[in-house]
C-alpha cells in the first residue's frame, strides 16, 4: 500500500521534484500540496490520513506555527519537517511542536521512503547527526546526572532509547517485558515533559545521561 503524502513548501520547483520522485517510486503518492502553512491549514481536514512533509521557513504562516495549529486539532497527524543542515534555531521549535522527524532537503529518495516507512509504523525518524548538532549549538554543559527526577531503571532505559534501541530491543537487553519498557518510557516522557524521542535524546544529552 502506497504512503499518501502531503507536501508543504513554498518553492514549487522543490515540490515538483520531490513529487516526481515519490510518485515514480511506486511506494508513495503525493495527494495534496500547499505553498505555505495557511494553505495547508485550510485543507488539512480533508487529508488527515496523510504523512506531511513540512517546510519550516515559508511566507504567510511558517511551518512551526502550522505544525502547532494542525497538531492541536489533529494530534494523530504525522508531520516530518523538511530542513537544511544548520538551521539550528528551528530544530528545537519543531521538536517542541511535535513533529515525527526531520528530513534534509538533499536526502536521497531511499532516505525519503525510509522516513515514510518509519513514521507510518508509529516511530520517529530523527537523524542523530542533526540532534547532536542541535545540542552542541545550544552550548549546554553536560553534568553528571544526579537529579532524583528519574529512577535508576528509568535512567538506564533513557540511555538505551538515546542510543537508538527500540522498546523491544531494550526489553531483550534488560530481560524485562516490552510492556514494562513501554510503561517506563511513558513515565520518562511525562516526568521530563518530553513530546517525542528527539526531546528525550536532547534531555539525556543536556543532563549528562549520555555523552556527545
Amino acid at each position: 500500500m502506497k504512503h499518501k503524502v502531503f507536501l508543504v513548501d513554498d518553492h514549487s520547483l522543490f515540490r515538483n521534484g520531490l513529487k516526481l520522485l515519490l510518485n515514480s517510486s511506486g511506494k508513495a503518492e503525493v495527494v495534496a500540496e500547499a505553498s505555505n502553512g495557511q494553505e495547508f491549514l485550510n485543507i488539512i481536514k480533508n487529508f488527515t490520513n496523510t504523512i506531511v512533509f513540512m517546510d519550516i521557513e515559508m511566507p504567510v504562516k511558517d511551518g512551526i506555527e502550522a505544525t502547532v495549529e494542525a497538531l492541536n486539532k489533529y494530534p494523530n497527524l504525522k508531520i516530518i519537517a523538511l530542513t537544511m543542515f544548520g538551521e539550528h534555531e528551528y530544530y528545537l521549535k519543531m521538536i517542541e511542536a511535535g513533529v515525527k522527524g526531520f528530513l534534509l532537503k538533499n536526502s536521497e529518495i531511499d532516505e525519503v521512503i525510509d522516513s515514510l516507512d518509519t513514521v507510518a509504523k508509529g516511530d520517529s525518524c530523527f537523524s542523530k547527526e542533526l540532534l547532536l548538532s542541535l545540542v552542541k549549538n545550544i552550548h549546554s554543559k553536560s553534568q553528571k546526572y544526579t537529579d532524583s527526577l528519574l529512577s535508576d531503571r528509568e535512567i538506564e532505559i533513557l540511555s538505551l532509547i538515546s542510543k537508538g534501541f527500540s522498546n523491544q530491543e531494550i526489553s531483550e537487553k534488560l530481560f524485562i517485558s516490552k510492556r514494562t519498557v513501554d510503561k517506563h518510557r511513558s513515565n520518562i516522557i511525562e516526568k521530563t515533559g518530553s513530546k517525542n524521542t528527539a526531546s528525550l535524546v536532547m534531555y539525556a544529552i543536556k543532563n549528562g545521561i549520555i555523552n556527545i
